[in-house]
């Protein structure tokens, strides 16, 4: 979901932007574009709190570029890069990283069929190893990081498609942050990349340049022609997270809607969360019916109902609720009144 603010916004410049054609239009060399590209990155660095010594970077090739690029900018072929694997998105990653460096799990929750994540005491990493990876929030299975990893010293980096900005972040405790910008950053087609400054110019010989972040740092991400679109929108975002109060007002909300969310489902016999309660996410809410065969049911009449996106993963199937920044408590109310309602009549 995308804010209404922006959306309307975009509606009013998509034909003629700053009087002249449209956003879509514009050359990405034009001033006035450079202009709302900088300003982006200004009012990210500012909601973040990023420090001066990290590169922001605005790429292309969505998250998943990013586990070829990780590794092709932060290790040598021989190098050792610890993974942790707690769902679906960090078996894909772990999968893509094999083909250009050592991977060594250093823990792996498919044991509790992703309803966990490892305690700090049970890593397993490895002494010198080049970088450690993990998935602060697994969006199929809703199981999320009450925690930090400490990595005692080595470059944490971070998949952080699905919590980036929704919650204030000590942008320091990493070497590499990347996301997604289709969870609460804007439309897909644009990927951000927050990495120390002490990380880039690593890449090995043969990365190609859309992927060596020194490449896009230095051509300060327009290398290549960028998706123009997603990077405006995503400064008129950043510019109304600003406005909504900041990443701490984003976490107050978020809180609130999951708890909500999280109450109706463990207060019903009828509903079920399988995730641990310490691990659960405030952004995906997957659940089951105790009648699973009424899943297509509930999916029907809720969407009968307004209530749209809530079939699970096809990896996983079920139901699931992902309730971004940009949902308001009013939809979690109507999500929650919707399922009392349904279990009123099918119970």
């Amino acid at each position: 979901m995308l804010p209404v603010p922006v959306l309307e916004r975009a509606r009013d410049e998509l034909l003629e932007w700053q009087g002249g054609m449209s956003v879509m239009e514009v050359s990405h060399r034009s001033k006035a574009f450079i202009a709302v590209a900088r300003q982006a990155e200004a009012d990210l660095r500012d909601l973040l709190a990023i420090p001066a010594s990290y590169k922001v970077l605005f790429m292309q090739g969505g998250a998943t570029a990013q586990f070829s690029a990780v590794p092709l900018n932060l290790a040598a072929a021989d190098a050792t890069a610890d993974y942790l694997n707690t769902g679906h998105w960090s078996e894909r990653t772990i999968a893509e990283a094999k083909r250009f460096v050592r991977v060594n799990v250093a823990a792996d929750e498919a044991a509790s069929r992703y309803s966990t994540v490892p305690a700090q005491s049970s890593l397993r990493l490895t002494p010198g190893a080049a970088y450690v990876h993990y998935t602060p929030n697994e969006t199929i299975h809703g199981v999320e990081f009450p925690y930090v990893p400490d990595t005692a010293g080595v470059p944490l980096v971070a998949d952080m498609s699905s919590t980036i900005l929704s919650r204030p972040l000590d942008v320091a405790r990493f070497g590499l942050i990347y996301a997604g910008a289709q969870k609460n950053i804007g439309p897909a087609g644009i990927t951000v990349v927050i990495v120390h400054e002490g990380l880039v110019g690593r890449a090995r010989a043969g990365t190609p340049l859309v992927f060596d972040y020194r490449a896009v740092a230095e051509a300060e991400s327009m290398q290549n022609t960028p998706p123009t679109f997603g990077w405006y929108f995503a400064g008129l975002v950043f510019q109304w997270l600003k406005r909504e109060g900041g990443l701490a007002a984003m976490a107050e909300r978020n809180r609130a809607k999951a708890a909500m969310l999280y109450s109706a489902i463990d207060n019903s016999s009828f509903y079920v969360n399988p995730v641990d309660r310490e691990c659960r996410s405030w952004m995906n809410v997957p659940f089951r019916l105790a009648k699973p065969e009424l899943e297509p049911v509930f999916l029907a009449e809720a969407g009968a109902a307004g209530l749209a996106n809530l079939a699970g993963h096809r990896a996983v199937g079920g139901l699931r609720a992902s309730i971004y920044n940009a949902m308001p408590a009013e939809g979690v109310k109507a999500l929650v009144d919707f399922m009392r309602e349904f279990e009123r009549r099918h119970g």
